[in-house]
């Protein structure tokens, strides 16, 4: 079975790296025409070279905090009047966030929300009138299976992304009646610079091959999920053949569900670990 999107108009924010840069080159490949913006603007021209490069029939590469409501209908605009309107929108940008009640301010909890569900409703709010038009449309949500499976760590990220999951499915609902199809895609470990971070928080005595290994010991499948394998369901999202798909949550996450919950016990542990060499190391 043939997935056709070449005549599909299609929007990814968060294009520059990691996921958001995967799915724009699955995109691109497919000959679409295709807008990404990002906050990197350093990269996003280069990134759209590679993405024509690849196939995309046309490119718009717009510098864009998805926090600027007046920036993110400006840019859906320019793209909309380009090409006489939008098909598909990928709301990918934003990344967790940790902290805890201790480590907090309310404020912190506020930002992040800006960056991930009112982000993604700045744009659904911008692309909707142009998908009504046409009576087509899809959106295609990037969460994190911590909002899915909240874990007992990381209040920014669990809570965020559990409202986002839930706009999601409201507006799969709200907007069925105008064959616009709204899901979302829950995260799991996928193999970006997420996890870089997450290991310069390891004493140095921990190895980064010890770290990895920690990490993927609760996934079912036994590894990290690569990038382009969540361009490949979105790609899927975004076609006909996932016509009576909406208000959908789909976990992208090799199988990892209820023991996502245990990772902060495991990564605590693996630091106590490196401490108690490091103590070793010092007492010598």
């Amino acid at each position: 079975m043939h997935i056709d999107l070449s005549a599909k108009r299609v929007i990814v924010t968060g294009a520059s790296r990691g996921i958001g840069r995967a799915v724009a080159t699955a995109f691109a490949r497919e000959g679409v025409r295709l807008a990404i913006c990002s906050r990197s603007a350093d990269t996003l021209e280069a990134v759209a070279e590679d993405l024509r490069a690849l196939g995309a029939a046309e490119v718009i590469a717009v510098p864009l905090d998805v926090r600027d409501t007046a920036a993110v209908r400006a840019f859906t605009a320019q793209v909309a009047e380009a090409w006489g309107g939008v098909d598909v929108l990928v709301n990918n940008a934003g990344q967790g966030k940790g902290g805890s009640l201790e480590t907090l301010e309310p404020e912190d909890i506020l930002d992040h929300a800006d960056n991930i569900q009112v982000a993604h409703f700045r744009f659904v709010q911008a692309v909707v009138p142009h998908m009504r038009k046409q009576k087509w449309g899809r959106i295609i949500n990037i969460n994190a299976l911590a909002g899915a499976l909240p874990t007992p760590d990381g209040i920014p990220s669990v809570t965020n992304r559990a409202a986002g999951i839930a706009l999601s499915k409201l507006l799969g609902q709200q907007l069925a009646k105008d064959n616009i199809l709204v899901n979302s895609l829950n995260m799991g470990w996928i193999d970006t610079g997420q996890w870089d971070r997450h290991y310069k928080e390891m004493p140095s005595t921990i190895s980064r091959e010890e770290f990895l290994e920690m990490v993927v010991k609760i996934v079912p499948l036994g590894r990290f999920g690569r990038p382009e394998e969540v361009a490949h369901v979105c790609l899927f999202l975004a076609s006909d053949l996932a016509s009576f798909l909406s208000a959908a949550s789909i976990d992208v996450s090799g199988g990892l569900q209820g023991a996502i919950a245990y990772y902060p016990t495991l990564k605590r542990e693996m630091q106590d670990l490196g401490r108690a060499r490091e103590a070793a190391l010092a007492a010598e």
